[in-house]
């Protein structure tokens, strides 16, 4: 069995690959490329659970980064147990061949009790007053303080929201270096979501992302010689292509226009109420799941939703078959939006009436996905000095909340969910894998056996 790591450099396409990456290129040119035809939806969660069990959403449960949970009438949104995965693992098949085997997953996501040997991912500290302390969770439980101790903590304002950058990323990079240097794992699987970023932001606007692509194949480079000189193979994939959209979709505020969103007054806010709602979406990026709780409207809502602009196809039970999307955690229909859209999860009317948590990182009480987290609201006057005076106020034990974010989905001009048209925004999977041709591509369930045969080569 040939130790491995695996390289997710989140958004990286084809068409990334370049003048800007000079250490990913040559990678390329040493190895083989195969262009991933995108599982639906491409989105983190999916694309992950596919390439560790081989399975579709079908059989892995992992319909989208988050769904509706009809038992408990609401939303579980980027929620980080492994158990949601359902189907035996990359990890776990290896380990039956060679009972010496361990791995390490350093912030793929899913990585909360995993079979996994070491684990490290973001996970805050939620206190009892509604306060939050930004924090790392880790298997073993102890290889938390330990490796805080030697790389200093985790930088979580970087990881995500208006000051998302290469920090988090080069911490990450840090870590599996750490995790390696430490307990030499025969796997080790390391995200890398420094482009997710920018591209969300900006869209393909090659100025605009040239210096983004330029930091993250440093770091790409230095962790490809740092496993090369230790004799690991190493192996990059990604999980999606980031394209250009200019159009925002608001489904849920439709669906109130049809009186079937159920809406909560909350101290003058409006919140969703899900359970009570005849109808509703829950939006993750160019894809979203509509659930009915009146199956007596299912087909007007399929009219609607096939009426709006931005919706290029709609999926009911058949179309959901043959999509590899008929699992219960599934929306009744499934929204696809065209090449340039995307799907807000917006509801209220009047900005006024938006709920606290609408302008605030918030990723877990919004009932969708919100790339608005990127942006500071530009509305705000000198936005840093506001953040400052809030974060000076939180340190000094005061509640606090940080409400920068915009309610404007217009800023937004990349995205993804849908599979691409042009497959040079495709995802990619990059090393010297055995069993694959040149210039090549293939499905996203079939990265699981491309993974395990470059694992089980003999060193």
């Amino acid at each position: 069995m040939s130790r491995t790591a695996i390289l997710n450099v989140v958004g990286l396409t084809r068409r990334l690959i370049g003048e800007h990456t000079p250490n990913i290129r040559a990678f390329v040119e040493r190895n083989r490329l195969a262009l991933i035809e995108p599982v639906l939806p491409a989105v983190t969660c999916t694309a992950q659970a596919t390439y560790v069990t081989g399975k579709a959403p079908r059989d892995h449960g992992v319909v989208a980064n988050g769904w509706y949970d009809r038992d408990y009438a609401e939303h579980r949104f980027w929620k980080q147990p492994e158990q949601l995965i359902q189907g035996e693992k990359l990890w776990d098949r290896l380990r039956k061949q060679d009972s010496d085997f361990t791995c390490a997953k350093v912030f793929w996501w899913f990585n909360m009790h995993s079979t996994a040997d070491y684990a490290i991912t973001p996970r805050p500290l939620y206190l009892s007053d509604g306060g939050k302390v930004f924090d790392i969770h880790t298997q073993p439980m102890g290889l938390r303080d330990r490796i805080k101790k030697d790389l200093g903590p985790f930088p979580f304002m970087n990881f995500w929201g208006p000051a998302s950058g290469i920090e988090s990323t080069k911490w990450i990079a840090a870590s599996a270096k750490w995790i390696e240097e430490k307990h030499w794992p025969s796997l080790s699987l390391v995200y890398l979501p420094h482009l997710d970023y920018n591209l969300q932001r900006v869209g393909l606007n090659m100025p605009l992302i040239a210096e983004d692509l330029r930091q993250v194949d440093e770091v790409v480079g230095d962790l490809i010689k740092f496993y090369e000189r230790r004799q690991i193979q190493v192996i990059l994939l990604s999980e999606y292509g980031i394209t250009d959209v200019d159009q925002p979709v608001h489904l849920n505020r439709i669906f109130r226009q049809h009186h079937w969103l159920s809406i909560k007054d909350e101290l003058g806010t409006e919140t969703l109420d899900q359970g009570g709602s005849r109808a509703f979406a829950i939006a993750d990026h160019q894809l979203a799941h509509i659930y009915v709780n009146d199956p007596s409207i299912l087909n007007e809502v399929r009219a609607v939703l096939e009426q709006t602009p931005g919706v290029q196809q709609v999926l009911g039970k058949v179309e959901k078959h043959y999509a590899g999307l008929n699992h219960e955690r599934s929306g009744d229909l499934v929204a696809v939006a065209d090449a340039k859209s995307w799907f807000t999860y917006y509801y209220w009317q009047d900005d006024a009436k938006a709920p606290e948590f609408a302008r605030c990182v918030d990723i877990h009480r919004k009932c969708g996905y919100d790339p608005v987290e990127l942006f500071l609201d530009p509305k705000i006057p000198f936005p840093k000095l506001k953040i400052g005076l809030k974060l000076a106020k939180k340190m000094l034990g005061f509640r606090m909340k940080l409400d920068v974010i915009p309610l404007d989905a217009t800023l937004v001009k990349g995205s993804h969910g849908r599979i691409p048209e042009d497959v040079e925004d495709w995802p990619v999977l990059i090393g010297a894998l055995p069993a694959l041709p040149r210039s090549s591509s293939l499905q996203a369930t079939q990265v699981c056996d491309q993974l395990l045969a470059a694992c089980l080569k003999k060193e």
